[in-house]
């Protein structure tokens, strides 16, 4: 069974520039998170089995940060029908994907001790549209901290997608794909392009 599409994306928020206004960006996450909270505990489509409902407490999360939220420069894909991605998915099969874009930014941290950096990161679809695009990654805090078959982004674009273009992927809204809950269901796993050799403690836990 494959996996809905998560309701969160990595491109959603209302507030324009969490560095403005930190305090709002965090109260708008925080909302975020208890509603899916709630869709988790309640929701029919919950990816949570219905006889461990009752105990679920809440999905954990890094806190929310703000320096995760970055601007990624758009580099539009040759001909992405001509070298289709086959992503191995959590139950052995193969899905193909198309690559898009690649999504390349910077990370900038206040603390000394955290690798900063240049990075990139491949959007995929799988029929070749750019209403929204698909971003699995794993990056050093997966099997650890995170998830250990990575985790999802998705960004939606208004308009057409153009090359040079400036995308917000806000890493706060990563998310864990509903195999992390359930062996029912079947998810894609990160191809080897997308794993980040830098932790992104933003988002959802394992």
């Amino acid at each position: 069974m494959s996996e809905p599409t998560d309701s969160g994306t990595a491109g959603d928020s209302t507030t324009d520039d969490p560095l403005e206004d930190p305090d709002a960006y965090r109260n708008e996450l925080e909302a975020k998170r208890e509603e899916k909270d709630r869709f988790f505990a309640e929701h029919p489509q919950s990816p949570i089995p219905p006889e461990e409902r009752d105990d679920f407490s809440g999905l954990s999360y890094f806190p929310p940060d703000p320096a995760y939220r970055v601007t990624a420069t758009v580099s539009l894909a040759d001909n992405p029908e001509s070298s289709p991605v086959a992503m191995e998915t959590s139950s052995g099969r193969e899905v193909r994907y198309l690559r898009i874009a690649t999504l390349t930014f910077d990370l900038e941290r206040e603390d000394p001790d955290l690798e900063d950096g240049t990075y990139e990161l491949t959007a995929y679809s799988q029929d070749g549209s750019t209403d929204t695009l698909f971003v699995p990654f794993r990056d050093k805090t997966t099997g650890q901290q995170s998830y250990r078959g990575g985790r999802y982004m998705e960004l939606d674009v208004a308009g057409d997608l153009e090359d040079g273009q400036e995308l917000v992927v806000d890493f706060n809204l990563a998310y864990s794909p509903f195999c992390a809950f359930s062996e029912t269901f079947d998810c894609p796993l990160p191809p080897e392009e997308n794993w980040l050799e830098v932790a992104i403690a933003a988002g959802e836990k394992g």
